[in-house]
């Protein structure tokens, strides 16, 4: 592979990582898990206001995370692919080892295990 187009896979690669390093997103994905929602099911459910929301959305979006529907008055923000979860998944392990068994932060992040899915509403 050429430095350029090596160069523009990292960037790639790298403008990912950054849409899943904020915590709210981190969030919302974590809600995804379950299944399509719009943003005011989120909003609700993370006690995060809905533009706020719709910024997140809007990233994730952007960077490929999720995707949109609209399903007559309602858009519904959807996981693009299960990928991205089991990179969160295999994250949330290297951090669970690196904060080790004895902390209280290191038992918290071995127990987090997906939401069952959710059946959109018709």
């Amino acid at each position: 592979m050429d430095r350029q187009t090596s160069n523009e896979l990292h960037e790639l690669h790298a403008r990912i990582c950054k849409a899943i390093a904020d915590p709210k997103r981190l969030l919302i994905i974590t809600e995804l898990r379950s299944g399509p929602m719009t943003v005011g099911e989120l909003a609700l459910s993370l006690d995060i206001s809905q533009s706020n929301t719709s910024q997140h959305l809007a990233v994730l979006r952007e960077r490929g995370v999720v995707t949109s529907t609209k399903d007559g008055l309602n858009v519904y923000y959807e996981l693009t692919s299960d990928k991205v979860v089991k990179a969160i998944d295999l994250l949330r392990e290297f951090m669970a080892d690196q904060l080790g068994q004895q902390t209280r932060l290191g038992r918290a992040a071995r127990k987090v295990t997906p939401a069952p899915a959710r059946k959109r509403s018709a």
